[in-house]
């Protein structure tokens, strides 16, 4: 392992902590080791803390000398990680750490995503609770679980845990930004059953396969145009269809916020227009690679020979299901009116399962407005429930409407412009922040989100920049300082 490598980058404190919570396997709603950790933690350093029914670490720590009768502020970041690695990476995240490397001026993991979203927030979070040399009002270090797959921890926080009137969330990746309104997001899941028969005596099997995009955070990287593998797998399959395929099986992409990087699906084809599939596949395939070539440059296509699978789904099944598959929203639908380049309502196609008569397809649609969002989602409803499938929706949050008038708002400015001779972004984000649903329970807090520069958050590509985390840093302890 490298990690001894991080372990000396500066500051120490923070890439110290880093390294020992990545340690730790904490997936989304497996995060009992990381809450333990945690808890043991504040409790060595002789701190009030307490877990919550839902998991949620507080740590309270009094304000430094002088600052002990200010009000206190909140330090808030997630503890859970999005779980993904490259194919044929070997890594089991139940069991192991994460392997990290530096490389120039980044920190990167080998083959995974490397977890600074967001555990360098509660790496640093975990710095200040421990230092007795950094001037601080009184602390309140809330570490919420479940953030990545559902938002649980913030929608558990129950009213009267925190007394601060100021919230600094530690989950923003780029460092030059203020974040201060977010979007909201509804998880629709489409099932529904297929019959099944037989594939056609004497076809050719086929192994489909999309894979090698760069895929991504499917809040903050959606308006980048990359390419999402479950809806070119279904584009390439529905243009096969004149050419007598049949669809054995689909298993595409994985969690709702990552914007799916690979695809895989079983085909049967009619011997006699196995040539014929193969001519217009490769065709296609070039036409697709040549539209992604800047956003998804090392994108692989390929249609190798396997085995049939014995089973297939009924034709008449396949039609619609494919068809819906391609109306189903994707990507960016409406662009704010009235913030400049935010993305106002989207959605991700980001997992298709289908095999043994059964199919399942789980969506995430995010947007600022609320009615827009349900919209979206209703428009998801409608192509499925066209083939008789049944449309859920769960995991709705609310977005968080920005205050850019608010004195934290207007602090952190001044002092941002005053350490970097340069004025910030202040801005709302099209990704899901906790803000908007601790503040159902904490009406009238003020909020920010802010933190080091990270790139690639979700997918392995996640790297977290070196000198960025230095500035953070830096500019975190002049704000506390006049707080």
């Amino acid at each position: 392992m490298t990690n001894k490598a991080v372990r000396a980058l500066e500051p120490k404190a923070i890439w110290n902590h880093f390294a020992d919570l990545n340690a730790i396997p904490r997936a989304s709603k497996k995060e009992e080791r990381v809450t333990a950790f945690i808890k043991a933690f504040g409790e060595s350093l002789g701190l009030p803390t307490q877990v919550d029914h839902a998991g949620n670490v507080i740590i309270k720590k009094p304000g430094s000398k002088g600052k002990e009768k200010n009000p206190a502020v909140v330090l808030q970041s997630h503890l859970d990680m999005v779980h993904q690695k490259n194919a044929g990476t070997d890594f089991n995240f139940d069991t192991d750490g994460i392997r990290m490397k530096v490389d120039g001026d980044w920190v990167k993991a080998e083959g995974t995503t490397l977890g600074a979203d967001n555990g360098l927030g509660v790496a640093t979070i975990m710095t200040i609770l421990a230092a007795k040399d950094i001037a601080h009002p009184p602390i309140e270090a809330l570490f919420t679980i479940d953030e990545e797959t559902g938002m649980t921890g913030a929608f558990e926080l129950k009213g009267g845990l925190l007394s601060g009137p100021i919230l600094l969330n530690l989950d923003t990746e780029e460092d030059t930004e203020l974040t201060i309104g977010c979007a909201g997001g509804l998880d629709v899941t489409a099932t529904g059953r297929y019959t099944e028969e037989a594939a056609p005596a004497g076809a050719k099997g086929f192994r489909i396969s999309v894979k090698g995009l760069n895929g991504g955070h499917s809040g903050t990287e959606i308006h980048l145009g990359r390419g999402n593998a479950n809806k070119l797998m279904n584009r390439l399959l529905l243009a096969a269809e004149p050419h007598g395929i049949r669809v054995g099986s689909i298993d595409g992409g994985g969690l709702r916020n990552a914007i799916p990087r690979e695809s895989n699906a079983a085909v049967a084809v009619p011997a006699d227009k196995a040539e014929a599939f193969t001519k217009n596949f490769n065709a296609l395939r070039d036409a697709i690679l040549a539209e992604y070539s800047t956003t998804d440059p090392e994108m692989k296509i390929e249609a190798a020979p396997a085995d049939a699978p014995a089973k297939v789904m009924a034709a008449a099944d396949q039609r619609g299901f494919l068809r819906a598959v391609q109306a189903a929203p994707n990507g960016i639908f409406r662009m704010s009116p009235d913030v400049k380049d935010l993305v106002q309502t989207s959605n991700n196609v980001a997992r298709v399962q289908l095999g043994g008569g059964s199919f399942t397809v789980m969506c995430l649609t995010r947007s600022s407005v609320e009615s827009e969002k349900m919209d979206e989602a209703d428009t998801l409803r409608a192509a499925f429930e066209l083939i008789g499938a049944e449309v859920k929706f769960a995991g709705g949050y609310p977005g968080w409407t920005p205050r850019p008038d608010s004195k934290i708002v207007q602090l952190m400015t001044a002092v941002y412009q005053e350490i970097f001779k340069e004025q910030p972004h202040v801005l709302a984000c099209h990704a899901g922040l906790e803000c908007g649903i601790i503040g159902r329970n904490y009406p009238g807090m003020e909020m920010i989100s802010f933190g080091p520069t990270i790139r690639g958050a979700h997918s392995p590509d996640e790297r977290a920049n070196i000198p960025s985390v230095q500035k953070f840093w830096k500019y975190l302890q002049e704000v506390l300082g006049k707080l």
